[in-house]
């Protein structure tokens, strides 16, 4: 068993707004965040003061303790306020994919039983047929302003009492991003006030932050890593975070510049345009003081060179999982240097690790011997909303969470994550499930069978890849109408990518499919 070398930190038993917000007067007219795009901005007392006022309307409205709101925004100076008025209202927060379908949207909705829907007026259709195909969503609001729907901004004005809720941060849901754990379709991921608020703490002295930094939130927030590297850890803080809605390279190197920016925590296609991308050289970079990649593996030598271009210490990692709060590892910033080029890091606080045998899954392995990662700590989920089988099949009789990655430790410590167990392809640090998509596949009336592995394309990006067996009666089926067939039905993260046609799909007796046999086609 592997513990962590970090002093343990005690459990954080507070409501995840007070556990963030708390310091809020403290930090006073602090920029707490900016709008990259059109600079406006709101001080620590304006977030603390309008969440309270919005988490009022929300009571007011009838949001109670035990509801579900859902949040569907992308990046907007709102979503905290968003999120944080919701809390204090009582409510759990699950965060949906802004790129989502009406009907994937819908499934959420269903599964986590929202009643509440804040969303952006430019996604308001696909809101409402959503909300349509659910049914019970009570009212659906909107950050900006839509005729028809109350906006946040109106709610401001309320004059309705503070709720005042009784939460225990041990039990009560916090959070309910959705994730497809190891394997299947995406599973509501209870974390709990305590879970994700102990995680912050864990993590602080890792990669601590103060008034004066400034973080750039390009990374989704929606997303566990976002929520909690560019939003609850910042803000906790006393940090600013500029915030951008998308990915753009030029805006995104404009706002480094134009912002001052001094930490960034993004994903690996983005360190591959810091280090590849002639733009970057257009642009002053030298502000940053860091950079953290985590949400899929980066390959040590890109680090480098990204770190080469831009001046930098090299480039940390983390590593950890929705299902984790989510972080586990981290390569502290004060150790950047002196990390080993390719780890993910160093247990955090309180955190202890196993290193099993994948032939042997009782069988528990040494410093640098390669076996699945399996995870005890405060951080770990309560468990998969409304699927106690898939719960236990996460997570053992003795608390350890199996995570499905293969990785071993060096003598010092550091974690290497070099391999997969699960299925699970991840797509620029989303995650997609090989079996949605299969059965997707299998609804169209030319397919006799399919079966999706995650290959890499020239970008060093993991893409499903499909494998197709067309039915007699369809020989003609191509490449293109197969992509174009799935990318009208799915979010564009989950677009299928390559389409290869086979005569049939390996498969083993029990019908399991050979995707091994697959990969190794690739």
């Amino acid at each position: 068993m592997f513990r962590s070398e970090y002093a343990d930190v005690p459990p954080v038993d507070l409501p995840i707004h007070d556990a963030v917000l708390g310091r809020a007067a403290a930090y006073g007219n602090t920029p707490a965040l900016i709008d990259g795009t059109d600079g406006t901005t709101l001080t620590y007392e304006q977030v603390d003061r309008f969440h309270r006022r919005v988490a009022a309307a929300l009571a007011e409205t009838g949001v109670r303790k035990g509801d579900v709101l859902a949040l569907h925004s992308p990046n907007t100076v709102a979503f905290p306020l968003a999120f944080y008025a919701a809390t204090r209202a009582g409510a759990s927060v699950t965060t949906v994919h802004p790129l989502a379908t009406a009907e994937e949207f819908a499934g959420q909705l269903g599964d986590s039983r929202a009643r509440w829907i804040v969303t952006v007026s430019p996604l308001l259709d696909t809101a409402r047929r959503a909300a349509e195909l659910a049914g019970g969503v009570q009212e659906i609001l909107v950050c900006d302003s839509a005729p028809g729907h109350r906006s946040l901004i109106d709610m401001l004005a309320s004059a309705a009492p503070e709720p005042s809720v009784a939460v225990d941060p041990a039990e009560d849901v916090a959070a309910l991003p959705y994730s497809s754990g190891t394997t299947g379709t995406p599973k509501g991921v209870m974390l709990t006030h305590r879970q994700i608020a102990t995680n912050l703490a864990q993590l602080e002295p890792l990669m601590p932050a103060a008034p004066g930094d400034r973080v750039l939130a390009v990374l989704p927030f929606f997303h566990i890593y976002g929520l909690t590297a560019l939003m609850n850890a910042p803000l906790r803080l006393g940090a600013t975070v500029v915030v951008l809605p998308r990915f753009d390279l030029e805006q995104f190197l404009a706002a480094i510049q134009n912002h001052r920016i001094t930490g960034l925590y993004v994903a690996p296609p983005i360190v591959l345009a810091l280090a590849k991308h002639p733009l970057v050289a257009d642009y002053d970079l030298s502000s940053l003081k860091y950079i953290v990649s985590a949400a899929a593996p980066l390959d040590a030598k890109l680090a480098a060179a990204c770190s080469r271009r831009l001046g930098l210490p090299p480039v940390g990692q983390a590593y950890g999982m929705t299902e984790l709060s989510p972080g586990t590892h981290v390569v502290p910033l004060d150790a950047m240097s002196a990390a080993p080029p390719g780890t993910v890091g160093k247990l955090i606080a309180g955190t202890e690790m196993r290193v099993v045998s994948l032939d042997d899954p009782g069988k528990d392995l040494g410093v640098g011997e390669s076996g699945e990662i399996l995870i005890r700590g405060p951080q770990v989920m309560k468990g998969y909303l409304g699927r106690p089988d898939a719960t236990a099949a996460m997570i053992d009789e003795h608390g350890w969470l199996h995570t499905g990655d293969v990785g071993h430790v060096d003598a010092d410590g550091w974690l290497f994550v070099v391999d997969r167990v699960k299925e699970l392809i991840k797509y620029k640090g989303f995650q997609v499930a090989p079996a949605e998509l299969e059965a997707l596949l299998l609804t169209h009336p030319g397919i006799a069978d399919a079966a999706v592995i995650g290959t890499y394309n020239d970008d060093g990006n993991e893409v499903p890849h499909a494998y197709v067996v067309r039915q007699p009666a369809a020989p003609g089926l191509s490449e293109g109408e197969v992509m174009m067939y799935v990318a009208e039905r799915v979010a564009p993260y989950k677009r299928v990518r390559r389409v290869t046609f086979v005569d049939g799909v390996p498969r083993a007796a029990s019908g399991k499919i050979l995707r091994r046999e697959l990969r190794g086609r690739s």
